[in-house]
């Protein structure tokens, strides 16, 4: 298999097509014929950081680069960016307001989700400009 690159966008508080992107990529995965495991790791936690996106900042685009060896996915959006990475990344902490929290969103478990289903996970924020947000997935 040659280099397999995906491209979504995303729009910020659509819920109604939050989670459409990382659904897309799950089943390209399995087209393409990687394990349940591997696919399961990256549609967590490109889910997790999707919904971030549409939760947090004005939109973004997701980028999937697809190899036999690794899937590297780059998540960059145009938002407020993130004041204490640190913080974020703890279980149950979280920024989102209480109408995300009543849709069922908002628990604070995105980033240490991301961190858990991920093999390396890089964070660059600059407040006021945005986040991206680097994943790799290796193909074990």
């Amino acid at each position: 298999m040659d280099e397999v690159k995906l491209h979504y966008d995303v729009s910020a508080y659509d819920f109604t097509r939050a989670g459409e992107a990382s659904g897309k990529l799950k089943r390209s995965l399995k087209e393409l014929g990687f394990s349940p495991e591997v696919t399961r790791n990256v549609a967590i936690s490109v889910y997790e950081a999707e919904i971030n996106m549409v939760i947090h900042a004005d939109g973004g685009v997701i980028d999937a680069s697809i190899t036999p060896e690794c899937i590297t996915v780059v998540l960059a959006d145009k938002g407020p960016g993130i004041p204490n990475v640190e913080l974020a990344m703890k279980a149950g902490y979280s920024t989102a307001p209480e109408n995300v929290r009543s849709l069922g969103f908002g628990a604070g478990m995105g980033l240490p989700n991301i961190k858990k289903y991920t093999d390396e996970m890089n964070i660059d924020t600059v407040i006021g400009e945005g986040t991206t947000i680097t994943l790799k997935i290796y193909n074990k």
